[in-house]
């Protein structure tokens, strides 16, 4: 740990378990290069201050009624907590700033999604830096918006998922970042403000690395004109017991499992925090599991599957039937799951988060994209890094096998594996002394440090 500087950093997190982790990673790679960190965050979906003794943490309330909180469509959810959040946020940081008794804060970080944060840094005279929690390439594409609307492939029209975007190849209309909501006009207001919102800020920091991502990074740096800083794979740099963080409780017992288990020989399934399926759907991945011989650790949320509250749509006999081939559990350790040496594949939603922890792995994925920026992580994965599989003929249990087989038992997994075993070594070498990511990160520690008024 390097020395203490006498400087605070305030992070404020989105508190959705995909924005969350990437933030609680920075705070305690920041606090390892010597501030001090104090994080504010909502009574929704809040965190444990426990977990984190060397963390200051500060808590308000997000003000959602019951029906808020348990509101289901995303974009809506997010306006109320940018509406409610405002005040009690600039409060709460009104607080913290004055405290006299503490460091002075010499930098706020927050996400780019709170579309209030940079007015409120700008009236207490605090420079504001923002967390990216997708991709490099994410945060390109959704810049370029308003030309992709110009050119017709937005709004995404039926009759044109499949035709390729020119400008940003192998990217297929359907491909393009997107989150279903009853008032599609609220996603391309969301896309604006994040556009806006950063070019407002003091910089950007992005979980991502040079060498998986260059030329998205070129772009940004291009199109930007403030300072862009790669400082990932965040969770190869600070302990996992540092940085652990999860609004679930997670399932232990899956490691005992794994230990049982040939190496590579398991597949790993998890969609996330927020995915859901229907009954159909969550049928085929049963039986397409169970047919292909392979033994399997399967994450089903409780509720993730609509009409039940966790594993009563399997049919009659269907866990009996593996006879220990398959384990289910409501909730992961992920990160530890995926350095298990018994994990073959891992077959996910293509989150950022999972897509990156996969990567350093050196796990070949099997995709199946939902929402957001997943779409297009799925479509780096398949066609850009050729490190996994996209299920484009529908999820089918015969689909299912046939790409377990291929990355399980043929060449063109083998082949995948190679690639993925030399961005593995890339992503362990940036973060080296005078290497990029290193290199990235002792920037951006000088570039916060020169903020101070």
């Amino acid at each position: 740990m390097e020395q203490r500087k006498g400087r605070r950093l305030i992070l404020f997190p989105l508190p959705l378990q995909g924005h969350m982790n990437p933030m609680l990673e920075l705070a305690n790679i920041l606090y390892f290069k010597g501030f001090s960190i104090t994080i504010i965050h909502t009574n929704f979906k809040c965190l444990n201050p426990s977990s984190h003794p060397h963390i200051t943490f500060h808590l308000i309330s997000a003000n959602l009624s019951e029906s808020e909180a348990a509101e289901k469509d995303l974009l809506l959810l997010l306006s109320h907590l940018n509406k409610k959040c405002c005040e009690p946020f600039r409060k709460c940081l009104a607080t913290l700033v004055s405290d006299v008794s503490k460091e002075p804060v010499v930098c706020l970080i927050t996400d780019p999604v709170y579309d209030f944060t940079q007015s409120v840094a700008e009236s207490f005279k605090i420079p504001r830096i923002l967390l990216r929690t997708g991709s490099a390439s994410f945060t390109a594409i959704i810049s370029a918006f308003p030309v992709l609307q110009e050119k017709g492939y937005i709004p995404k029209q039926d009759s044109r998922l499949e035709e390729l975007v020119t400008e940003f190849s192998p990217l297929r209309v359907k491909d393009l970042p997107m989150i279903n909501s009853s008032d599609p006009e609220r996603f391309l207001k969301l896309i604006s403000n994040l556009t806006s919102e950063t070019k407002a800020s003091q910089g950007f920091i992005v979980n991502t690395f040079e060498d998986l991502e260059q030329h998205a990074l070129a772009t940004l740096r291009k199109e930007f004109h403030i300072p862009v800083f790669p400082i990932g794979p965040f969770h190869k740099r600070v302990p996992a017991t540092t940085s652990a963080s999860t609004l679930s409780s997670q399932d232990w017992s899956c490691i005992s499992w794994l230990n049982t288990q040939a190496v590579k020989s398991v597949i790993y399934v998890s969609f996330g925090s927020i995915a859901t399926l229907d009954e159909a759907l969550f049928l085929e991945i049963a039986w397409g599991l169970a047919n292909s011989k392979q033994p399997f650790l399967w994450v089903v949320r409780p509720g993730s599957v609509h009409g039940s509250n966790w594993l009563e749509l399997l049919p009659h006999g269907y866990l009996e039937s593996l006879d220990g081939g398959g384990h289910i559990i409501k909730w992961a350790p992920q990160k530890e799951v995926l350095a298990h040496q018994a994990v073959g594949v891992f077959w996910t939603h293509n989150g950022w988060n999972s897509t990156l922890e996969s990567i350093c792995e050196g796990i070949p994925m099997i995709c199946m994209p939902c929402s957001a920026d997943q779409m297009l992580n799925a479509r780096y994965v398949s066609d850009v890094w050729e490190i996994g599989l996209q299920l484009d003929n529908g999820i089918e249990r015969g689909e299912i096998v046939r790409a377990i087989k291929i990355l399980m038992m043929e060449k063109k997994g083998e082949q995948m594996r190679n690639r993925l075993s030399k961005l593995k070594d890339k992503a362990n070498l940036c973060l080296r002394q005078d290497i990029s990511s290193y290199q990235s990160l002792k920037d951006l520690v000088n570039h916060i440090l020169s903020l101070e008024i």
